[in-house]
């Protein structure tokens, strides 16, 4: 798998995964809803650790420079 993820990317999608945690963790988001954003917070932190985000792919979308693959 190549990188195809910018720096700025994998850093918003990290920040967005905290925020989402730390909502369900204080009882703000609960319910289905809850639990499906933390499934998606989980999603990003996993793509942003990667780097590699598999529906960037089929749209040919990279966000990182030719240098960080």
């Amino acid at each position: 798998m190549k990188k195809n993820m910018g720096n700025l990317d994998r850093i918003l999608r990290f920040m967005v995964a905290a925020v989402l945690v730390w909502l369900f963790y204080t009882g703000t988001i609960s319910g289905i809803w809850g639990i499906l954003l933390v499934v998606l917070a989980v999603v990003f932190f996993l793509t942003s650790l990667m780097g590699f985000c598999p529906l960037y792919r089929p749209f040919g979308i990279r966000t990182c420079n030719m240098k960080e693959q």
